[in-house]
């Protein structure tokens, strides 16, 4: 390595700025996922619980949360990124820029942009006398320049991909709906976003029904399988938090990872061909299983949405009891019938699956 070459590697690790899968891949696509949930998630059950209460001031700031989708998720970002406080102030613009000319690609458009203009804000941060002029400029114009110039073409390829994975399970409900349950599900346990996966290909409808399914059989599945040592607690922390806590024993023993993930298999394809459970909410739900019951608000929204928008007379118990089989009962049971096997061959010895709660 050159001595030029050599300053700037120090240049970049002086200002933190690090290329990584992990860095970008995981940190800063996991934070996305949490300004997610801080913005159009949050606001959306605090609509919808206004909506079907009749309480007027919860619709009001439900609709004000989700108006700040764009900019929650780029600080959210920027944050993972490690920005300098004006860094991040400003990413607040090219947030806003990158969702709403990303069109129902936003999320993704937000996501490629707001790193590219949070590293070069980063650059510049503090290495001029007027700092305060400076870095505010280059991170807004970076960001809502490239915003002009790819934020369009991001959505469109996004949404191309999303309406594709669409079609595929509408036409092969069976085989897409075990494909993308236990991918998404699979999504959500690792140190990804499985939320902001979705929400960047607006994955919704059957397809979302599916992804829905494989997220609650992951998290359920998890919690109910770990009861023994876990109890109350872990039951609670996975079965409506994530999933992902067990990642450390999965490294340890990947075996744990097969019963979930085979009740995903069957749990996708019943609610696509049994129940067409369809999740026409929010896409960010998608991908949000039990967590908060966010993935089964969702749901909920999307019947709502659909009998104002006339393509469904209303809600019947088959929609109930879809919901509660395919999110709640079926992983529960499907998981501790494919793990039992499992552990009396030993595969899936004691507290293999024991958490630090």
């Amino acid at each position: 390595m050159s001595e030029n070459q050599k300053g700037f590697a120090a240049f970049l690790a002086k200002k933190d700025i690090v290329f990584s899968a992990k860095r970008y891949g995981i940190d800063a696509l996991g934070a996305m996922a949490q300004g997610l949930f801080a913005s159009l998630l949050i606001g959306t059950i605090l609509k919808t619980l206004g909506q079907q209460l009749g309480v007027a001031i919860l619709v009001d700031i439900g609709t004000f949360a989700q108006a700040v989708t764009g900019p929650a998720m780029a600080v959210s970002i920027g944050y993972a990124l490690k920005c300098p406080p004006l860094v991040l102030f400003s990413l607040i613009a090219v947030g806003g820029a990158a969702n709403q000319l990303g069109g129902a690609g936003g999320p993704l458009a937000v996501f490629v942009v707001t790193i590219f203009a949070a590293e070069f804000g980063k650059l510049v941060s503090k290495e001029t006398k007027v700092d305060i002029i400076v870095t505010p400029s280059v991170t807004i114009c970076v960001g809502v320049l490239l915003s002009m110039w790819w934020a369009p073409s991001i959505g469109a390829a996004a949404s191309a991909v999303g309406n594709a994975i669409k079609w595929a399970t509408e036409l092969q409900p069976f085989f897409m709906g075990i494909l993308v349950s236990v991918i998404v599900g699979i999504a959500l346990t690792l140190p990804i976003s499985s939320a902001a996966i979705c929400a960047a290909l607006g994955l919704t409808g059957l397809a979302g029904g599916a992804a829905v399914a494989g997220c609650c059989a992951q998290m359920v599945g998890f919690a109910v399988m770990s009861f023994k040592e876990n109890k109350w607690s872990g039951l609670l922390a996975q079965g409506i938090g994530t999933s992902m806590l067990q990642i450390g024993n999965i490294v340890k023993n990947p075996l744990i990872w097969i019963p979930p993930t085979l009740a995903s298999a069957v749990t996708g394809p019943i609610a696509t061909c049994i129940f067409r459970m369809k999740m026409n909410g929010d896409a960010v739900a998608s991908g949000m299983g039990t967590c908060g019951l966010v993935g089964q608000i969702g749901v909920y929204t999307g019947w709502i949405n659909d009998i104002t928008a006339g393509t469904k007379a209303g809600i019947t118990s088959m929609d109930w009891l879809g919901l509660v089989l395919v999110c709640f009962i079926l992983p529960a049971v499907l998981t501790l019938v494919f793990a039992y096997p499992m552990r009396k061959k030993n595969l899936i010895k004691e507290n293999d699956l024991k958490l630090d709660l």
